[in-house]
Formats: C-alpha cells, sequence, structure tokens
C-alpha cells in the first residue's frame, strides 16, 4: 500500500481533533499491509528526554498488532496558522520503521511537488544504512535480525 493523501488526511484529521487551530499541532499516520490506518500524536512532556515523536504510538501499536506498516506520515501546523506541513521521520523514528524493511515509504516535505510533500522509501532516506552491515549480504537486515 501506497503513502497517499488518503493518509495525509487521516493525520491532519487526528491533528485537528487533538490540538485547536490556535495552538501548535502534529500527528501521524501510519498504514498497516492490510490497508487498515492508525493515527497518534506526540508525548510532550516538561522534561524533553521524555517526549516520544507523533509517529511512535502508531508504530507501538502496529507492532503489538503484529501488522506490518507500510506507509508512515507526519504533519504540522503552526498555532495560529492554516498551512499543514509534512515532516520526514527523524532518525530515532526512521529506525523504529526500519523493523518492516527498505521499502516502507515515509512522507517528506517537497517543495517541487504541487501537494508540499512527496513520499520516499526509508532507503531512498538512508542509502547507507548502518544495519546493513548485518544483512547477510543484503541491502536490509531482516525483522528477526532487527528483533534479535
Amino acid at each position: 500500500m501506497e503513502l497517499d493523501q488518503r493518509l495525509v488526511d487521516a493525520a491532519v484529521d487526528q491533528m485537528n481533533r487533538r490540538w485547536p487551530a490556535d495552538q501548535y499541532g502534529g500527528a501521524a499516520a501510519v498504514r498497516l499491509a492490510d490497508g487498515q490506518i492508525l493515527t497518534s500524536v506526540c508525548l510532550d512532556n516538561i522534561n524533553a528526554g521524555v517526549t516520544l515523536c507523533h509517529e511512535t504510538g502508531a508504530i507501538c501499536q502496529a507492532y503489538t498488532l503484529d501488522k506490518r506498516v507500510t506507509a508512515s506520515v507526519c504533519v504540522g501546523r503552526e498555532a495560529g496558522a492554516t498551512e499543514i506541513f509534512v515532516l520526514a521521520p527523524c532518525g530515532i523514528c526512521q529506525e523504529r520503521l526500519a523493523l518492516w524493511g527498505p521499502d516502507v515509504q515515509v512522507g517528506v516535505g517537497d517543495p517541487q511537488s504541487p501537494s508540499g510533500w512527496s513520499a520516499r522509501t526509508l532507503l531512498d532516506l538512508n542509502p547507507y544504512y548502518w544495519a546493513a552491515r548485518f544483512a547477510d549480504g543484503g541491502i536490509w537486515p531482516s525483522a528477526a535480525t532487527h528483533t534479535a
């Protein structure tokens, strides 16, 4: 399943339900191999060391359900603004998504695209993925290697 506008819209809907337009907002959505969409928001805390990215809840829920993630997108909005932007996954979220392989699609901001975003694979984002060293001759370590 591909990253499409429906996935972006699911993240935007979650963001709008969680945060009023006058506040900074953000949310994420992941698509599972069976087509199901999961959404989540970040965990903010006065101690920045315990905060979590917007994607984390949906990624953990997919893993809990033993479902494969095929696409992920994170959206945001500045306080009081109407423009929605797409954020590429941070390095930690790339690591979390790596469990499902190099072909997981992620949203990235793309000023050349009419929508302002485009889809890339994890391999596109990280062609020199450090864990490829443990891929037994392949380009990406297996899920079993990731969880060993």
